[in-house]
């Protein structure tokens, strides 16, 4: 009888694992970098910015160096107190224009309040949303324009390659990766309009100017922080496609710099994610289950704690989990020691959560660039 339990946890932990491995497996088969075809259509490239003249040069000029298609560059300056302004101006090359962003109005969250603006001042048929420390390919917006095209998807995203330069940065970016290409079934995504499989990544979004005046812009998400989540399901629920692609060849980007930057900036829209009563337990099981018991159980078993059979499974587990951490860094050119530190990252990624989720009573706001903003989590 003792011998059950330990043995029913590590076939638990093994199915736990087995699921990220199967999900991975379709997934990288599906995610693809589109290919680039001129088109003389218009791409709108949009940036909002605040405070970012350690950023800003470098992600204009490399908006600016885009090929196949036409391009404009918008800026908008949110309110910066620093040189963003000053040296988005000295770059100088008449399709960038940068505006003022108006104050922000009360029910708003800042990036979303920019976004729409510099949206409404847009003239091209696609309309391309990239955060200021975003640095794009020369051939990304003729490619995810194209793949609007082929497709037929009113909205299609990818996520950057994620530059990682310290410890703190390597236990919690990885996880954008992992958690999208180990949970989220593309295959299906693409065959149901669900609202609840719609995903993106808010670093690099390119969605039809047409379809998104219909939903009503960022001004329809004007109250939330989450727009790679809103604004694909909003498009769904409204009988849009959306669509995901590999963004690893399409931009590169440093989200955070240091461990303290980005366990602030996973926090401040958790709430809209896993972060919720109902998910989180969920997330926890399947997370917990898959990636950090194994190692532990594998651990116990080799000083005797549990009997063999048990052991041979959950070394199958972590083997799964450790191969399938290995295959996404491979698939999406993050650092190799993302995968040893793959069980470490995850309790970190439960612990923000969880920390987002016990203080969200108390707290009853998240905080981002100077900018407090009420809770608007399910």
């Amino acid at each position: 009888m003792t011998d059950l339990i330990p043995t029913a946890l590590a076939l638990l932990c093994l199915l736990a694992a087995l699921l990220p491995t199967v999900l991975a497996a379709m997934n990288l088969l599906a995610l693809r970098r589109p290919a680039p075809e001129a088109d003389p259509g218009l791409v709108s490239i949009l940036i909002p910015a605040r405070n970012e003249a350690d950023n800003i040069d470098g992600t204009v000029r490399a908006a600016l160096a885009s090929i196949a298609v036409p391009v404009e560059v918008i800026v908008g300056d949110d309110h910066s107190t620093d040189d963003t302004a000053r040296i988005v101006r000295a770059i100088g090359d008449p399709r960038l224009r940068i505006v003022p962003v108006p104050p922000l109005p009360e029910g708003w969250t800042g990036k979303n309040h920019a976004c729409a603006h510099i949206a409404g001042l847009a003239r091209g048929r696609h309309l391309m949303f990239i955060d200021a420390d975003v640095r794009l390919e020369p051939d990304a917006a003729a490619a995810l324009a194209a793949q609007a095209r082929r497709t037929g998807a009113a909205l299609i995203s990818g996520v950057p390659r994620q530059r990682t330069e310290t410890l703190g940065e390597l236990l919690t970016v990885p996880m954008i990766d992992f958690l999208l290409v180990g949970y989220l079934p593309v295959p299906l995504m693409r065959r149901r309009l669900d609202p609840a499989l719609g995903a993106a990544c808010g670093q690099l979004i390119l969605i039809e100017a047409a379809s998104y005046a219909a939903i009503g812009g960022h001004g329809a998400i004007r109250a939330f922080l989450h727009d790679g989540v809103r604004l694909p399901r909003l498009l769904r629920a409204a009988g849009y496609r959306t669509d995901l692609v590999a963004g690893a060849g399409l931009a590169t980007c440093r989200m955070y710099h240091g461990f303290a930057q980005a366990w602030a900036g996973f926090s401040k829209n958790a709430h809209e994610g896993m972060a919720t009563p109902r998910a989180l337990p969920v997330w926890t099981l399947l997370l917990g289950c898959g990636h950090v018991l194994p190692p532990l159980l594998v651990l116990a078993g080799l000083f005797g704690a549990v009997p063999p059979g048990a052991l041979i499974l959950a070394a199958t587990a972590c083997a799964l989990s450790l191969a399938t951490r290995a295959a996404i860094t491979l698939a999406v050119r993050a650092p190799l020691a993302t995968i040893p530190l793959h069980p470490a990252a995850v309790v970190v990624a439960l612990a923000i959560q969880w920390n987002v989720l016990l203080r969200r009573e108390r707290a009853g706001a998240a905080t981002w660039k100077g900018r407090s903003y009420p809770v608007n989590g399910a």
